[in-house]
């Protein structure tokens, strides 16, 4: 009844900023994705995965833990937040909002509580190189102004789920 007269319960300190591998593939800077937007990090910091060119199909999972916040209509990209408030873009390939959707499957909507073993979507890769287009897919923290620090594993090959860095907000 009185509760402005007990003490405020702590915050829950354990949350979770990792970035994890969206699937298996080769891990690489942001800095380094072929598109100018992306590796000027004007859309923020992060990191891409090139997926084995002998791949057909590829199933994308979550990059950390989050809510669904937005999911394109032309299926190319989902947006999180993070329990830390702040919102990561996972980008399905280069230039591929033009494709309408048709090499993507959404396995998500908005409001979707998402984790590491989330599946977001699932890409025809042969699609993509068919229309010329690179298969990267790109996790960036879009809210670079509340980072406080980011870290990356180096550029090396990765599997899914495996922790690949690290985000921390501003207090």
């Amino acid at each position: 009844m009185f509760q402005i007269f007990k003490k405020s319960q702590p915050k829950d300190e354990h949350i979770d900023t990792s970035l994890y591998a969206v699937t298996e593939g080769n891990l690489k800077n942001v800095s380094e994705v072929n598109d100018e937007v992306f590796s000027a990090k004007i859309m923020g910091n992060g990191y891409s995965i090139v997926p084995a060119d002998s791949e057909q199909q590829c199933d994308v999972y979550s990059p950390v833990v989050g809510v669904v916040t937005t999911v394109f209509p032309t299926k190319h990209a989902v947006g999180i937040r993070m329990e830390n408030d702040l919102d990561i873009l996972v980008h399905f390939g280069i230039d591929t909002v033009e494709m309408e959707g048709k090499p993507f499957e959404m396995f998500v909507e908005i409001d979707d509580e998402v984790t590491p073993q989330t599946k977001l979507a699932s890409i025809d890769l042969n699609q993509l190189r068919e229309a010329d287009k690179l298969t990267d897919l790109i996790v960036v923290c879009t809210s670079a102004k509340q980072v406080e620090s980011m870290t990356l594993a180096p550029n090396e090959k990765v599997i899914v789920h495996e922790v690949v860095g690290n985000v921390t907000a501003k207090s």
